[in-house]
């Protein structure tokens, strides 16, 4: 009898300590996370921001369960998430959490460049007195590849998060293939660039959240061009090809996949804008920053930021930078190379946005691919974007976030016909030369009217104010598709 009361003793006691070490280590695991960022290096005015993050990296899970469970609102109905619990072993982030001080110490590496819930190294605003453009928070080195990570963190504080896989709406799919592409150069073998998002796919389908409709109530993001994710080439050409065939596999073509730019002729993805630097936590920050590009002087009638490719394979875009190049009183570049300064300009997202902010028009010829990023910070900077292309155009790729009622785009944007510059029929200073200042300034009142639509809100924070923003808008069209799907509907990928 006593040896078995002091078995029980003894179990009571183990169990007591157990559950003493399990809250430490979690108290630590955020305790640490908190203060992570604070280790990242300072370098070329940038530094880590001020406001706390417990849960930049932590598994999307465990934070997502704070917001769940009591969240039964009315204002929900039909607009529910579940957001799908990921196995550690495709966590990309996951190294970052450890704190090591070599992951740590590279600036160019992920866990900096993914810092502040992806919104990366903050920038400081100018001193007092200084004329720079960043005169407030909310600016950061965000980099072009980081919408994965941006996007997760937004939706770990979206509104109507449930942990009823069945009572939702739609299901997201928190896992980062453009994040995981970047590992591989294009040199590795196809097995090596395929294998690891391939695992994840099989690992995907295998959930019984995926059984209930086949992945057709899934949805994700993917920080690339659709091209990089359909890597079509022969067997003879795998060596030296880029990217994988990650959204040509059959999990993929069931789910609402969000890309950077997507295929207009043969679309199975939605492209959603770039992230620009600006991540503002108020909708008073945005009208000051709308205001101050309202208000900026514009000395360059039009602009351009970009370099040229080796053996002339974009003559349009060397074509745009000899036009630039033989007027500099009109043309404000940064070449992005040695020349001119522009390889230090195109680093800096400072002269980038102050470059934009000078100039009435900016152009933007293609480069790796139709849609540049260079066209949101135009945008953001009030700058009137000009293409050459109708899949660069913001009607054409991003069909949820263009102005609505405006199918051609010629009340915010320019559009001036690539051939025609090649065979000398129009001259691109001429052209825009023609409109007139009451026209440029009606076009740049739309194009600051599209600023909210094409950024990203702080993830970080509350957001105080009432403004839709990029990730706004894309929740709201993609639940409006699944729900569609989930009702028989069959869209292929029609709106």
């Amino acid at each position: 009898m006593e040896a078995h009361y002091h078995n029980k003793c003894l179990l009571y006691a183990l169990l007591l300590v157990g559950s003493w070490i399990c809250s430490f280590l979690l108290h630590l695991q955020f305790f640490h996370l908190s203060l992570l960022r604070y280790s990242f290096p300072y370098y070329h005015r940038l530094r880590a921001a001020s406001v706390p993050l417990e849960a930049t990296f932590a598994s999307s899970h465990a934070f997502a369960q704070d917001f769940t469970s009591s969240r039964r609102s009315p204002s929900c109905d039909g607009r529910y998430v579940y957001m799908l619990d990921i196995h550690p072993r495709f966590d990309l982030l996951n190294a970052c959490v450890d704190g090591s001080s070599s992951l740590l110490e590279d600036e160019h590496g992920a866990c900096v460049l993914m810092s502040n819930a992806g919104l990366g190294p903050a920038l400081a605003p100018a001193a007092s007195g200084d004329d720079g453009v960043i005169s407030s928070n909310g600016w950061f080195n965000t980099n072009q590849y980081s919408l994965e990570v941006i996007f997760h963190n937004r939706m770990r504080h979206y509104e109507c998060l449930t942990d009823d896989p069945a009572s939702s709406s739609a299901v997201y799919v928190p896992y980062y293939p453009g994040l995981e592409l970047n590992r591989h150069a294009c040199e590795a073998n196809a097995t090596e660039r395929d294998g690891p998002s391939g695992e994840f796919l099989r690992w995907l389908s295998s959930r019984p959240e995926w059984a209930a409709h086949g992945g057709r109530d899934h949805f994700m993001v993917v920080a690339k061009t659709t091209w990089m994710l359909r890597r079509r080439v022969q067997p003879d050409e795998e060596a030296g090809s880029c990217g994988n065939r990650f959204l040509d596999r059959a999990e993929p073509r069931n789910m609402t996949v969000l890309t950077y730019e997507s295929n207009i002729w043969d679309r199975r993805d939605m492209a959603v804008p770039y992230p620009s630097y600006f991540h503002p936590s108020s909708s008073g920050a945005v009208s000051a920053w709308q205001a101050r590009a309202r208000a900026a002087p514009r000395p360059w009638l039009f602009a351009f930021a970009g370099a040229r490719r080796p053996n002339g394979t974009l003559l349009l875009r060397d074509r745009v930078i000899d036009t630039c190049v033989s007027v500099p009183a009109r043309c404000g570049m940064f070449g992005c190379d040695s020349q001119r300064g522009g390889l230090e300009g195109c680093r800096s997202p400072e002269k980038l946005v102050a470059l934009f902010l000078s100039a009435r028009f900016c152009l933007q010829p293609r480069g790796d691919s139709f849609m540049r990023r260079s066209s949101v910070d135009a945008v953001i900077a009030g700058c009137v974007p000009v293409f050459f292309h109708e899949a660069s155009t913001f009607e054409k790729q991003y069909r949820w976030h263009a102005p609505q009622g405006n199918k051609s785009g010629g009340n915010y944007s320019v559009f001036i016909d690539p051939d025609d510059v090649l065979q000398g029929k129009v001259d691109i200073e001429e052209v825009l030369g023609r409109y007139t200042d009451e026209e440029v300034a009606a076009m740049r009142e739309e194009v600051i009217r599209m600023i909210p639509r094409l950024l990203y809100k702080d993830p970080r924070v509350r957001f105080q104010g009432h403004m839709s923003d990029a990730f706004d808008i894309a929740i709201d069209e993609v639940l409006a598709r699944t729900r569609r799907i989930k009702n028989g509907e069959d869209l292929g990928w029609q709106i």
